[in-house]
């Protein structure tokens, strides 16, 4: 089979732990523990999250005394795309005897997506509500709650296209395990000559930047239908989605539709989104979509762990 797998943030850099490379690369070498004995089997095409990373990043400039402004998000994006790129290709690069390769890639999205006026991506570490208040002062950021901390949110605009389709579709099509579209993607619009810089005709002119974080798993779902993927792996630190979440009696669902999971409200900034991922890729694909733990992986897609979303279940029950 052919598997769109993509990893959390989480999967890098648990919630409060320091973003020492070292930390975040014993994780990486985790989730290449995990994922390959589904490599060995199947055809991979991997993204992942950036959310603690890329707030790492924009804190860190913001609070660069040699640049007169900070860096914009849609290059801190394109850095993460790198770093955490990397560590995925050192660690999968030669499993079951295939080569790994790392893609920059922009993602498409609309100039007018209402997501940039309603931040809702949380990016970067948890503070306490008077650390995080006092930041957002100080910088012009706006924050909300996530659980009981508090963290900084950008726009976070649907993704449209992914702009590399057809490399990825080429690497992946000589037997490459890609990692692509990382963070979901540098988030880019139509049009020349964006915030001020000045553009050469002919030089990148198509597309400009955008302060944004697309949110990873969307942009999991698009890219799984567009390459054809049978199955959709969103991997998280959970053992599957759970009906009545945060509550005492909270209940694990298995195997279920598109229409009974969106039956269920799920919050926008952590699980919304990968509910969401999984019920487009089964509707418009006939596959399956499965969410769990990075550790269930290979379990997952043999629909003994975690969350499987299909749209028809006649013949995987």
């Amino acid at each position: 089979m052919k598997v769109v797998v993509a990893l959390g943030g989480n999967a890098l850099l648990e919630r409060g732990e320091p973003a020492d490379a070292d930390i975040q690369e014993s994780h990486v070498a985790r989730a290449a523990a995990a994922l390959g004995p589904v490599l060995r089997q199947h055809d991979l095409v991997i993204t992942h999250g950036n959310g603690p990373q890329v707030g790492m990043l924009a804190v860190e400039s913001a609070g660069d005394p040699a640049l007169t402004h900070p860096y914009p998000f849609d290059v801190l994006d394109a850095q993460t795309q790198g770093m955490i790129g990397y560590w995925l290709v050192q660690a999968l690069d030669g499993v079951a005897g295939k080569r790994a390769a790392c893609l920059l890639c922009r993602t498409l999205v609309k100039a007018d997506d209402p997501a940039f006026s309603h931040p809702a991506k949380f990016v970067g570490q948890v503070y306490d509500e008077a650390t995080a208040r006092r930041l957002a002062a100080e910088h012009g950021w706006q924050v909300r709650p996530d659980g009981a901390a508090w963290r900084r949110v950008v726009p976070s605009p649907e993704p449209a296209e992914i702009l590399e389709l057809d490399t990825i579709k080429l690497l992946s099509g000589c037997g490459v395990t890609v990692i692509c579209a990382g963070g979901g993607g540098i988030p880019v619009v139509p049009g020349a000559g964006g915030g001020g810089i000045p553009v050469v005709p002919g030089c990148g002119d198509q597309f400009r930047g955008v302060e944004a974080v697309v949110d990873k798993d969307l942009t999991a779902a698009l890219l799984a239908e567009a390459v054809g993927a049978d199955a959709l792996l969103l991997l998280t630190d959970v053992e599957a989605v759970q009906e009545g979440y945060g509550t005492t009696h909270p209940r694990p669902l298995r195997q279920v539709t598109p229409g009974e999971l969106r039956a269920h409200s799920f919050p926008a900034g952590s699980m919304g989104p990968k509910v969401e991922a999984a019920c487009r890729f089964a509707e418009l694909t006939g596959g399956f979509a499965a969410i769990g733990r990075l550790d269930d992986a290979t379990a997952l897609l043999s629909g003994a762990a975690g969350t499987i979303v299909q749209d028809a279940w006649s013949g995987r029950r």
